[in-house]
């Protein structure tokens, strides 16, 4: 199995098992050196309790070998030949007399202490061979042998656990990545483990937020541009059908349709600058405009349904009404605010609007809005799920549209109601500096 986790486990478990290794091979050296220099310490201790007790009783020091008996027990004898020395050993034992080491006697490797003992002309070499250590050796192995068992048992368990908690945070991003690669909407991964585990899943529950807010902006901006498409489309229908009934003078109908086209032309052209600029907005060029002229242009074009309906559709101002707005914005405002109050506003009713510097508002005589409904009018689609069975609503996006466009020029919409009586969306825009020096 080839998953992260194994990897990690027999990279961890690997590692551990050289470091064990390791360990006990240094560790017998190191013991191998301890137990020698503690077994030349105890020849060399040994060498010189003899020398001493021999120098002091002359008896004694004339025959050595009534110790043979106890050198035999510890696998240890002795010489008085220091030809058997190695050079620095001679030379130390005619300056000091107590010189300890190492040498190697017809094959075999010995300790050795050498003394000069007081009364005699030959030296006292003690030997002891070094197979005498292996004994101990043996014990310290087996000791260092169980250790390392335990240890590497340990550091498996240990591996094991660190592998699965590093590797499940991972896992776990990777399900996700998966959902979302799907176009599901997974549940934000716990941010868990160490600082690196825990910055990846903080950046993938990033990136899920930030998707799904890029998928519902694309899909707002789909249904707000074939919203925007609509209204231009539905003017130049209404015209052609016009001209076909032979209701309208050609003419007029041919200018109003070039005027829509031309607005297609730029919504066209605004789809291929985000396109290019990968954005989700409209741009908006701000100018001194008249509302008088958006109002009356709006009225104009939506006569026709506004006939159909049976519903009186007028414009009302007090002379110019100059504001600093975008006029092709500000009139899908005003399209947007007329056809919601047409669709609205029962057989003979009205619907007015009305001009003034910096403000434009359209007047219903429709059903209205409560308090609730106010509050959340200008939300996407909120109107279309609480009155889509009940009143003749659009999608749900021309509002929201009527927000941000105003807005995006710089100014606000607010709504007032009377249910059942007016319904009024104020619409107030920047004024040009003039303008709003005489108010």
């Amino acid at each position: 199995m080839n998953s992260l986790r194994t990897r990690l486990f027999g990279a961890i478990a690997l590692t551990v098992a050289i470091c064990v290794a390791l360990t006990v091979v240094v560790g017998l050296v190191l013991t191998r050196r301890a137990v020698d220099r503690g077994a030349l310490h105890d020849l060399s201790h040994q060498a010189d309790l003899i020398a001493g007790s021999q120098g002091a009783d002359k008896t004694v020091a004339a025959n050595f070998a009534g110790l043979e008996v106890y050198f035999k027990r510890q696998r240890e004898t002795f010489r008085e030949d220091a030809r058997i020395l190695p050079g620095w050993a001679q030379t130390a034992l005619v300056k000091h007399g107590t010189p300890d080491g190492t040498l190697r006697l017809d094959g075999v490797e010995y300790f050795f202490s050498a003394r000069d003992v007081q009364g005699r002309k030959k030296p006292f070499i003690l030997l002891r061979p070094k197979s005498a250590t292996a004994d101990r050796m043996t014990a310290y192995f087996y000791s260092l042998l169980l250790a390392a068992v335990l240890g590497g048992i340990l550091a498996a368990a240990a591996a094991f656990l660190l592998a699965r908690r590093i590797a499940r945070p991972v896992g776990r991003v990777a399900a996700a990545s998966r959902e979302l690669a799907r176009g599901e909407h997974p549940d934000p991964v716990p941010v868990e483990g160490g600082t690196e585990l825990a910055t990846l899943a903080n950046a993938f529950n990033d990136l899920a937020v930030q998707l799904a807010r890029a998928r519902e902006a694309e899909r707002s901006f789909l249904l707000s541009v074939s919203h925007e498409l609509k209204t231009p489309l539905t003017a130049i229908r209404g015209y052609a059908e016009a001209v076909e009934d032979g209701a309208i003078d050609p003419r007029e109908a041919a200018a109003t349709v070039a005027v829509e086209a031309a607005r297609l032309e730029r919504l066209v052209r605004d789809l291929l600058d985000l396109a290019r600029m990968n954005k989700t907005d409209f741009s908006v060029h701000n100018s001194e405009i008249d509302l008088v002229d958006v109002a009356e242009d709006a009225v104009r074009r939506y006569q026709p349904k506004a006939d159909a309906f049976g519903v009186a559709l007028s414009c009302a101002s007090e002379g110019p009404s100059l504001a600093i707005a975008d006029a092709d914005r500000v009139l899908q405002v005003v399209s947007n605010l007329v056809e919601n109050a047409l669709r609205l506003t029962p057989a003979g009713g009205e619907v007015r609007v009305v001009t003034g510097p910096g403000m434009l508002r359209v007047e219903d005589t429709g059903p209205g809005l409560g308090d609730e409904e106010r509050a959340h009018a200008f939300e996407r689609f909120y109107l279309h799920e609480r009155y889509g069975r009940e009143r003749p609503v659009g999608t749900g996006l021309g509002l929201a549209l009527v927000k941000e466009l105003t807005e995006a020029m710089g100014g606000t919409v607010e709504v007032e109601s009377e249910p059942g009586r007016l319904t009024a969306f104020t619409v107030r825009l920047r004024m040009p500096a003039r303008v709003t020096s005489r108010v």
